[in-house]
């Protein structure tokens, strides 16, 4: 396994690589959520590249870029042993060199949900994506359904930039309790990481209702709500529930949906998702 971070560098080691490549973008502080991403991409390429990058303009100046946690031996020692190709682990200056000044954005997409509390973020998100994107050439690129929203705007600006990268979602890895894997949960104190899995408790529910029969959005919303409220601890940023694909809020379940929520437990803010497609209803 080769540990690459500079561009120049990047680009010669590409050409040793045999394709299909795959790439799995990360912000480091690894966990099994995203050794499921390697592992999926080792069984579909012949080659695998893992970024490592603490995007710091993805970032608002209130939130937690410079406690992200980053432990980037412990991350290659871990990569080393799912036989990754190539580690990508690039420094700021060297992905925003002095003069920086272009920037991609999926607008419409990135003004809802996540984006309407986190200005800015996805602008970040899918900047840093294209320069991976356009360093790599990957034929593949590998992404948690977790972020929902994310993976939705990365979709979406790889078609309408013609980029021609498969984009691959993997299902959410879940504790057994049924918290989403998070490098976040390790800022969870041992009472609020029991709490936490209420979170996910409460979006099946309203997956259940839907699936018996109840399609009024703001009655589903009421009663996922109630229950995650029923945790002294929890504070509800937002509770979504919107068309799968362009994220537009519904008011009635008549087409495949994404229930998305923003919990904040203590300082730590948790993102957590369900979908229900149209097999289902």
């Amino acid at each position: 396994m080769r540990i690459i971070n500079t561009l120049e560098s990047l680009a010669s080691a590409l050409q040793e690589l045999s394709h299909p490549v795959g790439l799995v973008p990360t912000m480091g502080a690894l966990h099994q959520g995203h050794l499921e991403l390697v592992r999926r991409a080792k069984s579909e390429n012949e080659s695998v590249i893992v970024s490592i990058f603490v995007n710091p303009t993805q970032f608002s100046p209130k939130e937690d870029f410079s406690t992200y946690p980053r432990n980037l031996s412990s991350d290659t020692q871990i990569l080393s042993q799912e036989m990754v190709d190539l580690v990508f682990t690039p420094s700021p200056q060297e992905i925003y060199p002095p003069g920086f000044d272009t920037w991609v954005e999926v607008k419409q997409l990135s003004d809802r949900l996540e984006g309407r509390h986190r200005p800015g973020h996805f602008k970040g998100v899918s900047t840093i994506i294209v320069k991976l994107f356009n360093l790599i050439r990957p034929d593949k690129a590998y992404f948690g359904e977790k972020d929902a929203q994310q993976l939705q705007i990365i979709k979406k600006l790889t078609v309408d930039l013609d980029m021609g990268i498969e984009i691959v979602s993997v299902p959410t890895v879940r504790n057994p309790e049924g918290l989403a894997l998070s490098s976040r949960n390790n800022h969870l104190e041992p009472d609020q990481l029991n709490a936490a899995p209420i979170i996910y408790r409460a979006l099946n529910f309203g997956k259940t209702m839907i699936k018996n029969g109840e399609l009024d959005c703001k009655t589903l919303r009421t009663n996922i709500e109630s229950i995650i409220s029923e945790s002294p601890l929890t504070t509800i940023e937002y509770l979504s529930i919107s068309d799968l694909e362009t994220l537009e809020e519904l008011e009635v379940v008549d087409r495949p949906v994404l229930i998305s929520t923003a919990v904040r437990i203590g300082q730590v803010r948790l993102i957590d998702n369900v979908k229900i497609i149209d097999r289902e209803l």
